[in-house]
This record gives C-alpha cells, sequence and structure tokens, in this order.
C-alpha cells in the first residue's frame, strides 16, 4: 500500500472513530540542478511545471539591472506583483521572451484549473517574507522560487539570474532574499468556487430548494452561523502564504438527492488565529432532514474546480435517501484523489451531524479545528 494510501485511509478511519541573483549573490549551500549532482525529482503538479519554467525565465531576466529594479520596485510597493501587468509596462526592459511566456502560462494556468479564459492573469512575484526587505538591496540579484507541491516537503527549488537551480531549506525563512512565484490564490479561488457551484447545479447536486419548501417560514428561512472558528494547521508553510479556505456543506436536498454547497471563507488566512465572522454556513431551507456535515478544505495551486465537481457529483448521486439522515462526509473523502490529502485542494477538517438547532463550540472531527456556532433566522424584507 502506498504512503499516500495509507495516510488517507487513516484519515478516513481517525474520522469515522471520532464521528460515532548578481554582485551580491546569497551565499547558502546549494545544489545545481542541470549539471553535476542531481537529487531525485520530486513529483510536482501540472500547475507547478508552468511555474517553474516561467520562475527560470524571470530569474533570468533580472540579469537586466534596469528591470531587475523594476521587479524590485513592485515586489516592495505591494504584497503580490501581478507579473504579467509589470512585464506589459515594462516593454523591452524585461527582454522579448518574459512576456510572452508569462501570457502563454496564464492560460495554461488557468485551463488546468478548470477556469475559464476569461479569468486573466493569475501569476503573481512577491517577496518570500517580510524579514527580507532590509536585504533586498538594488546591487542584489534575487533567486525566484516556487512553491514545492507538497506543503511537507524540506527544501525547494529557487533559479539564479543564469538558471541554474539552487536549494533551498523550506522549514525556516531564508535569510536572503528571494522572490516567490505563485498564483494570485485568491482570485483564482474566487473565480473556482463560481466554477464549483455552476458545474454541480448543473449536474443536480446544489439546486435551489423549490419555492414553498418551507410553507410555516415564508417569513424568512433558519440558518447555522458561525460565530468563531480556529484550525490548528492550514497546511500553508511560509513559502505559500496565506491560506484560501472554503467548506463543503453536504446533506440531502428537498427534492431527495444529495446535494453539497461550497461556502467561501476568505478571512480564514492563518493557522492558530481565531477569526470571529458571524458567517452563514448553511441555509437549512435547502435540506430535507435536521441534520448536515461539513468537509473543511484549503486551496493549493493545482485545484482544478472542474474535477472537483465531478468527483463530488459521482460520489453523491450514488448516494440514494433512505428515509433517514445519512452522513456524506465519507462519500466525499473517499472520492477525491490521494494528492488531495496532500496539496491539491488539502483536507482540513471535518463536522458530523450539524443540526439546526446546534450551539455552541463543536470540535472538528479529525481535531485540527473547532467553530463556535449559533442558529439564527434570517427574515425577509
Amino acid at each position: 500500500m502506498s504512503r499516500a494510501n495509507s495516510r488517507r485511509r487513516a484519515l478516513i478511519s481517525a474520522i469515522v472513530c471520532a464521528a460515532v541573483v548578481g554582485t551580491a549573490q546569497p551565499a547558502v549551500a546549494s545544489t545545481v540542478a542541470d549539471g553535476g549532482r542531481r537529487h531525485p525529482a520530486a513529483p510536482h503538479s501540472s500547475v507547478h511545471g508552468v511555474e517553474k519554467a516561467v520562475a527560470r525565465s524571470l530569474a533570468s531576466s533580472l540579469a537586466r539591472s534596469d528591470w531587475r529594479a523594476r521587479v524590485r520596485a513592485a515586489t516592495l510597493a505591494t504584497e503580490d506583483a501581478d507579473l504579467q501587468a509589470l512585464t506589459d509596462k515594462a516593454g523591452s526592459l524585461a527582454g522579448k521572451a518574459l512576456p510572452a511566456s508569462v501570457a502563454g502560462a496564464n492560460r495554461r494556468v488557468a485551463a488546468l484549473k478548470g477556469l475559464p479564459a476569461s479569468t486573466g492573469s493569475l501569476l503573481r512575484v512577491r517577496l518570500g517574507a517580510a524579514s527580507m526587505r532590509a536585504r533586498l538591496t538594488p546591487d542584489v540579484t534575487p533567486w525566484v522560487a516556487v512553491a514545492a507541491s507538497d506543503e511537507h516537503a524540506k527544501t525547494i527549488t529557487a533559479y539564479d539570474s543564469r538558471g541554474r537551480g539552487h536549494t533551498v531549506d523550506a522549514t525556516h525563512v531564508p535569510t536572503f532574499p528571494l522572490y516567490v512565484l505563485d498564483i494570485d490564490a485568491a482570485e483564482a479561488h474566487k473565480a473556482g468556487l463560481r466554477v464549483l457551484r455552476d458545474q454541480l447545479a448543473d449536474n443536480g447536486v446544489s439546486t435551489p430548494a423549490p419555492q414553498g419548501a418551507h410553507a410555516a417560514d415564508t417569513a424568512g428561512w433558519w440558518a447555522t452561523k458561525v460565530t468563531a472558528v480556529e484550525v490548528n494547521d492550514d497546511q500553508e508553510p511560509w513559502f505559500k502564504g496565506a491560506a484560501e479556505m472554503f467548506s463543503l456543506v453536504t446533506g440531502f436536498g428537498q427534492d431527495g438527492k444529495a446535494r453539497v454547497d461550497s461556502v467561501d471563507m476568505p478571512y480564514l488566512d492563518y493557522d492558530g488565529t481565531v477569526y470571529y465572522p458571524n458567517q452563514i454556513l448553511v441555509n437549512w431551507s435547502n435540506y430535507k432532514y435536521n441534520l448536515a456535515d461539513v468537509v473543511m478544505m484549503e486551496d493549493d495551486d493545482d485545484t482544478n474546480y472542474k474535477s472537483l465537481a465531478q468527483a463530488l457529483t459521482t460520489a453523491l448521486l450514488t448516494v440514494t435517501d433512505q428515509g433517514t439522515y445519512i452522513p456524506l462526509v465519507n462519500a466525499v473523502l473517499s472520492a477525491m484523489p490521494d494528492s488531495w490529502f496532500t496539496d491539491d485542494p488539502d483536507y482540513v477538517e471535518s463536522w458530523y451531524t450539524l443540526a439546526r438547532n446546534s450551539t455552541g463550540r463543536l470540535n472538528g472531527a479529525a481535531g485540527n479545528g473547532w467553530m463556535t456556532v449559533e442558529p439564527y433566522f434570517v427574515e425577509q424584507f
């Protein structure tokens, strides 16, 4: 049995039991990836491969002092600089190859994530950590790294201005400045959730409740509101920045079919922090029974929202209404590929048997998070 399968099955079992660079190059130890001694290649995702190609090109382009100064100013002025906008405005300063490479990479990333072409520019470049700002002087040519596809990676690869790859410790923030090439997770996540909702609705597992489903509640509908939430581990190391969290609420719809509703949680950026969102989590008018499940996940670069919707549809449409509540968390988790339990998108936590009258603190089944909830009646105007 593979390590991924072992981890996945152990995780599900635990949940079930719980429920029931230039003149100043950085001086670090490194290995050249393109020649000389090689380390075994770590498996990486398709989006990660696109990012690596752009990172190498960007690193090489930084040999141009004027362009290097432009990138330095942009990364010091904003948390994430739009790489395509930056290259478009720079014109010939960025060289001939980089702008076309970035534009093509943006299109490939959108397609790989199951997003429409209209999503626009997704590639971003940022300084690896705030502590690097003081060392990002004009005479330094930073390396360019791509966040590893595995959040448990011990090293990441960074490229210098000659296109050579160097191994960098991923467990500690480097003292030297380097750029991290990434995607605009917030924008991709927002567009992805639209795709997910549309796909689920098209497949009949996320349709609105029929009018008059709750005749007694004509003045509004009952909801469960999250008043506080915290996760212990959001699966995000230093080189990946803030997390992009969302939850899948599952239960049986008014039509007796299994359904899933996605709920964005854009405020849940970091682990070990308590957030007080007062956010609607469950709209009970969508559900037949007074019980639902919640699976919390973190979106990573290679999340393909069309594939996620297809996997959920395949799993949930095989579960039939037996006239009573059936937990759907297991069906959701079993439908997901092994990689989704490592970095695409990360499983974070789950809650079973959430009821309309649930109130107070609810610990997650995996022991990785908690939330406090309360019933809330949404009144009509």
